[in-house]
């Protein structure tokens, strides 16, 4: 039996090791032992954890700016997969942004994973024409947000 659970520390390296197993060629930046200390200091109750046993066999993290919501995270075991656990992951992640105002959900997919899109498609996802746009800030570069306009 699978149950879906709000993240807790003690699920930390179930997720690291979930998330190795979903994402092998994961940039630094996402890998868990970076991702889910700042989730879950900025919004703790948007990442979730799908449990069989002991053993995490899903996750997803979600968040909600005020405006809009986003699926940043959803991963489940290979060994696991096409048993309904991603559905049932979406599904609470969704209810969470719902209860908390969020009227829209946003997801991107990489390119290399483009044969993910059926998945959430049957979750009733659409694909919107869109460019998406990143920049990576340099954390380690302290400013100020003062400026002045001429």
């Amino acid at each position: 039996m699978i149950t879906i659970v709000p993240y807790q520390s003690e699920h930390l390296p179930g997720v690291d090791a979930l998330w190795k197993d979903a994402f092998p060629n994961d940039a630094p930046w996402n890998t868990a032992a970076v991702a889910v200390p700042e989730k879950v200091s900025f919004q703790p109750g948007l990442l979730f954890v799908a449990i069989e046993s002991d053993t995490i066999v899903g996750s997803i993290m979600v968040g909600y700016d005020g405006h809009r919501g986003w699926i940043s995270r959803i991963a489940v075991l290979a060994s696991h997969r096409n048993f309904g656990i991603g559905q049932a992951l979406i599904a609470v992640g969704e209810r969470h942004l719902a209860d908390l105002g969020c009227t829209k959900v946003n997801l991107q997919v990489v390119e290399s994973n483009a044969g993910v899109v059926s998945f959430y498609e049957q979750a009733g996802y659409q694909i919107e024409k869109r460019i998406s746009m990143s920049k990576h800030l340099d954390r380690s570069v302290q400013t100020h947000a003062t400026s002045a306009v001429m």
